[in-house]
């Protein structure tokens, strides 16, 4: 007797909804992946934030440590908070040097509603900013010198925090 035998896959795609980059970040591919990812997703707003290095004062561009424990951890409260109000949050970063005029930062909101979008990509923006362990560093003059004034302490930091 002849005996067949049928075997199934699970085939599936895990998407990453935080990206760090060595180096600057190649906007116009970052935002069509994502695009492309949530194209069938039935989201009815898509607005993306794109963070490029600017010229100003002598700067030949940034530089960027993360400590990404704390970087993940902030990051997977505010899906939740997304997740909440029906969105969705994507964000990538750059690792290391980003030359003037390149991009070291892009977020993104998906939501069925346009205010909902709009409100959190507001939010999401500001907090970044404000909270997530990045340092940045000016590139000046073939150095790299610490952008104390304009970095953000993380609250609760301690030794993380900026020094005085």
């Amino acid at each position: 007797m002849m005996e067949i035998k049928f075997h199934f896959y699970l085939l599936f795609v895990v998407v990453e909804m935080l990206e760090l980059y060595n180096g600057a970040i190649d906007v116009p591919q970052v935002l069509k992946n994502w695009y492309e990812e949530e194209a069938e997703s039935n989201y009815g707003a898509y607005i993306p934030f794109v963070g490029t290095v600017r010229d100003e004062d002598g700067i030949d561009g940034l530089s960027f440590d993360i400590y990404e424990p704390i970087l993940n951890s902030w990051f997977d409260a505010w899906q939740e908070r997304a997740k909440e109000r029906g969105a969705k949050l994507k964000m990538a970063h750059a690792k290391g040097d980003v030359m003037l005029h390149e991009s070291s930062y892009i977020s993104a909101v998906f939501s069925p509603k346009r205010r909902v979008a709009l409100e959190l990509i507001d939010e999401f923006v500001e907090d970044f900013k404000a909270s997530a362990p990045i340092w940045k560093y000016d590139l000046k003059d073939a150095q790299r010198v610490y952008a104390k004034d304009r970095s953000t302490a993380i609250e609760g930091s301690g030794l993380l925090g900026v020094s005085s």
